[in-house]
């Protein structure tokens, strides 16, 4: 009798995993004991937080815990249900209502985080007979989403609008024809801090009878009048972009990812996308707190004006240092080393120092782009920039970076 041969169906998990810690490309995680704010206690230690999302700080600011608070006193914690059965309240329409006046929008529509919103709605746009042309750079959610399309994939150099241009040419002679083409775009590049050349994406998608699909989320509170985001940026109207999506996690300061654009599109999406339809609804102190983000946009400019004066200073400083810090063109600047093991590193010594700067390795960029992502928060005193490059001088010069 021949015995079987016993299989470990699990023992892939800890080899895979043994291999990232052996190249330097697993992530540890580090605990926040307490709120996002400038000086953070994480991992029992008192740092700097140089990368955090939370652009503007509302993610601690009084409005924001007020109005969650009174959510919780008037609405309780859960809506109890789906959106579509039992679980839209009406903080979840004023927020929609609110956000797309602020937007300059017809309509929006609130989904459960920014990567549901891409999951969900790419894969209902765009189908078998269609196709979407996709920056070689963008978000991961959007690789997935597309890769849940039955559509064609096609994908144009970063940023290069007569990449694209050749791409939609292309697509003009396949046969049979196209019924539906799909640019996608990043409106601010996560990783480089660069922004997608959004207006001439727009004429040479227009040109072609293309629809056009950028993601806000690094842009909203950032770019544009009050913050507003790349499409007032480029003072581009609905009938240039007709998807404009972003997410309530970085510059708003909650959670939650959203969709702007025509009552058309709306209907469209709340209808058709999984994701919206399937996941539980945002508890009410997230709605309220997502609300008041949009009257913190809407009433006080000084936030998003202090971001970018911090922000060109310290772009300032570390060119005058000698850091690579690439063609960033917002708060989000890159410190770039090249192996994730000297990213590592750097992160490591910089920690030691007082500021909080996680490295970023591969596969979220390149191998030989390892690099320290910062980015800027309008809650932080000149002091505090001033610290931050001096930790990064410090490191940078023992680890011979610099």
């Amino acid at each position: 009798m021949v015995t079987p041969m016993i299989r470990d169906p699990t023992g892939f998990l800890r080899q895979e995993y043994q291999a990232l810690v052996d190249q330097s490309l697993d992530w540890k995680m580090r605990v926040l004991s307490g709120p996002s704010t400038p000086w953070c206690q994480i991992d029992g230690k008192r740092l700097l937080m140089f990368c955090s999302n939370n652009y503007l700080g509302l993610s601690n600011h009084p409005r924001l815990k007020a109005a969650a608070e009174e959510a919780v006193r008037t609405h309780g914690v859960g809506s109890g249900s789906v959106r579509p059965i039992a679980g839209t309240m009406d903080l979840h329409l004023e927020l929609e209502r609110r956000l797309a006046k602020f937007k300059g929008a017809e309509a929006s529509l609130v989904f459960q985080t920014g990567f549901a919103t891409n999951a969900g709605l790419l894969p209902q746009l765009a189908g078998e007979g269609d196709l979407i042309i996709s920056d070689e750079l963008n978000h991961g959610s959007i690789i997935d989403g597309v890769r849940l399309s039955r559509a064609d994939k096609a994908v144009y150099k970063h940023a290069d609008v007569e990449d694209l241009t050749r791409v939609l040419a292309h697509a003009e002679e396949h046969s049979p024809s196209y019924r539906r083409l799909l640019v996608i775009t990043d409106g601010v590049f996560s990783m480089d801090g660069d922004i997608a050349p959004l207006d001439r994406i727009a004429k040479v998608a227009k040109d072609h009878g293309a629809m056009v699909y950028v993601d806000d989320a690094h842009g909203e509170g950032v770019l544009g009048e009050g913050g507003r985001g790349i499409l007032s940026h480029f003072h581009l109207s609905r009938s240039d972009v007709q998807v404009e999506m972003g997410t309530f996690s970085k510059a708003f300061g909650v959670v939650g990812g959203h969709v702007s654009g025509s009552q058309d599109l709306v209907n469209f999406a709340f209808n058709k996308s999984r994701t919206w339809l399937l996941s539980g609804s945002h508890p009410p102190p997230v709605a309220a707190a997502c609300l008041a983000a949009v009257d913190v946009l809407e009433q006080e400019p000084q936030h998003v004006a202090r971001l970018w004066e911090l922000t060109r200073r310290f772009k300032r400083s570390m060119k005058d240092l000698g850091f690579n810090i690439g063609r960033s063109e917002t708060p989000i600047t890159p410190v770039i080393v090249g192996e994730s093991r000297r990213a590592k590193e750097l992160s490591d010594r910089l920690m030691e120092l007082g500021v909080f700067a996680l490295p970023i390795v591969f596969p979220m960029v390149a191998k030989d782009q390892a690099r320290i992502r910062t980015i800027m928060n309008a809650a932080l005193t000149d002091e505090d920039v001033a610290f931050a490059q001096g930790a990064f001088e410090k490191a940078g010069r023992e680890l011979k970076i610099l």
